[in-house]
């Protein structure tokens, strides 16, 4: 079986293969950095460095408020022993408190320190966790425009479609969507009027590789690319099965890259590497993923929820 360049598929591995074989060599990754200060934020940057990602996702507290949903609790660049964060394990949802103005004031001026100290190249990310409204939305794409983000996710709640024109009219920050969606109904109107810039759907929630693929097939024509989801409540299989598919996708964009516990690794055996900053599926048979059932055993399932976001006066609100 021959790759798409006619060469053996020697590292695509057997799924990759039938998906057409490997478009490229590796998928660039980026990790989530965060910090509750400026001096946490920094050291978060450089401990994914050290890991060697080559891509950031930066989130950070805001002045007055205290958790905030996106920010880690303590470093988890490394993986803990549980995948819970930012879940925490309590017998109902800890509550977050939330303003919009103070974020809107903050953001702009924390990408301004990054950048000062990791200089142009490094690519940044950020999500809002659809938090803005359209107007707030476009406000802060705009902001943020100076310090050239990889792109600006989830910046408002994806089910409205039509929000977004009014955001792309106001701002050439790249942005990126659809962790929430599970069909390619869901996108019509996003990729067809490019709207957006990167797919963020996730093969598990999404019916699976072949539906994952018509979707990116379909955002393909309008030159939209993939940011497939991967935090660590997508287990090492569905991982596994983005990385084949994203190996084999020729408009991939990046791949989300949370790293599992060496708890969930014993449970899913995994052939798939990190290394400089890329991700590849492996070279075994299949997805590459073997379940340990007596591991899983061993673990018993434990309770842990997102946090309940409300505004100042108590409102509920977006997380």
């Amino acid at each position: 079986m021959l790759d798409i360049r006619g060469a053996p598929c020697e590292r695509a591995g057997v799924r990759s293969a039938l998906l057409g074989g490997q478009s490229r060599d590796g998928l660039l990754a980026y990790g989530h950095a965060s910090g509750a200060d400026e001096a946490a934020l920094f050291d978060s940057i450089r401990e994914h460095q050290a890991l060697g990602y080559r891509a950031i996702r930066v989130q950070t507290a805001v002045p007055g408020l205290g958790s905030v949903y996106g920010v880690a609790s303590a470093p988890a660049a490394g993986g803990d022993r549980y995948d819970y964060e930012p879940a925490r394990r309590a017998a109902v949802p800890t509550e977050e408190a939330w303003d919009t103005r103070a974020y809107l004031r903050h953001l702009p001026r924390v990408f301004e320190a990054v950048r000062a100290e990791f200089g142009p190249e490094l690519p940044l990310l950020h999500d809002a966790h659809h938090r803005l409204t359209p107007v707030q939305a476009a406000s802060l794409g705009k902001a943020l425009e100076p310090y050239d983000l990889f792109w600006l996710e989830d910046c408002t709640p994806a089910e409205n479609q039509e929000a977004f024109r009014l955001i792309r009219q106001h701002t050439t920050t790249p942005l990126a969507t659809g962790e929430v969606f599970n069909t390619v109904w869901d996108y019509q109107t996003l990729i067809r009027e490019q709207l957006i810039d990167y797919v963020r759907s996730a093969v598990t929630h999404t019916g699976g590789i072949t539906p994952m693929r018509r979707l990116l097939d379909f955002a393909a024509q309008y030159q939209i690319k993939s940011g497939m989801h991967g935090p660590t409540d997508i287990s090492p299989v569905g991982m596994a099965a983005a990385l084949h598919l994203g190996l084999a996708t020729h408009n991939f964009g990046i791949q989300e890259y949370m790293r599992h516990s060496p708890v969930t690794l014993e449970v899913f055996r995994t052939s798939y590497t990190f290394q400089d900053g890329y991700l590849h599926p492996g070279e075994n048979h299949g997805l590459g993923v073997e379940l340990d059932l007596a591991a899983a055993r061993a673990h018993p399932y434990e309770p842990a929820y997102l946090p309940v976001n409300r505004q100042l006066d108590g409102t509920v609100h977006d997380w």
